[in-house]
């Protein structure tokens, strides 16, 4: 797949299918991926690809728990700036009404917001999960790092007809990730990602970009 093909079709899918994914694909797409830049070579992404029966207990205990209410993890990491001002603001309620619009789901059908974000800790049907963890003791830089790391990883699944979803709702249940991965102590979740084919009969549109003068600004072209 053409690397402009891979940026353009690449999106938070949120529909798999049950279909396995290749171990060797798998193997393919993080081998390149490892070639991600970052600072000094210092490569502070730690991911943990999971499938099979570990996932599935996984989704299992992550589903009880949030179907049961229990309270959130505390926060390693702010995921947002409070408040959050314009035009950020914005843009993130325009994405919940098309997320939600999609879906066929009201503003006011909670119960429906429910069962939609609850999808989450199911990895939205996926069969295999990207687990992403950077050491606590890295700064904004290597959290840049990991983020290109994460893109990297992301269009290689594209060009081998993959899709994904970067969640970091699985921070907010970090302590049941942990259970299963046993990461390391020095290890903080940043994020999941849902790994699989798309399901094509839970397509959704793809999320819409603010115009290109207002988030570049460009000097020197005459």
């Amino acid at each position: 797949m053409d690397v402009y093909d891979a940026v353009m079709s690449r999106r938070a899918v949120r529909g798999f299918t049950d279909e396995p994914v290749p171990p060797e694909v798998l193997d393919r797409v993080l081998r390149a991926a490892a070639w991600a830049p970052s600072g000094s070579n210092l490569q502070p992404w730690h991911p943990y690809v999971v499938t099979g029966a570990p996932l599935v207990e996984l989704k299992k205990r992550a589903v009880e728990r949030v179907a049961a209410g229990d309270a959130w993890d505390p926060s390693e990491y702010l995921q947002y700036p409070e408040p959050l001002r314009a035009p950020y603001c914005e843009r993130r309620s325009a994405f919940g009404a098309q997320r939600y619009g999609d879906l066929g789901i009201g503003r006011d059908d909670q119960e429906a917001r429910y069962r939609a974000a609850i999808a989450n800790w199911d990895c939205f049907g996926a069969p295999v999960a990207l687990f992403c963890y950077i050491d606590r003791t890295m700064g904004p830089a290597q959290w840049s790092d990991v983020g290109m790391y994460l893109q990297t990883v992301m269009l290689l699944l594209r060009g081998e007809g993959l899709h994904s979803c970067p969640q970091m709702a699985w921070a907010k249940v970090r302590a049941t990730v942990d259970e299963i991965l046993a990461p390391p102590g020095e290890l903080l979740l940043f994020c999941g990602m849902s790994i699989g084919y798309e399901d094509p009969a839970q397509r959704a549109s793809r999320t819409a970009r603010a115009p290109l003068p207002e988030t570049v600004t460009t000097l020197g072209f005459d």
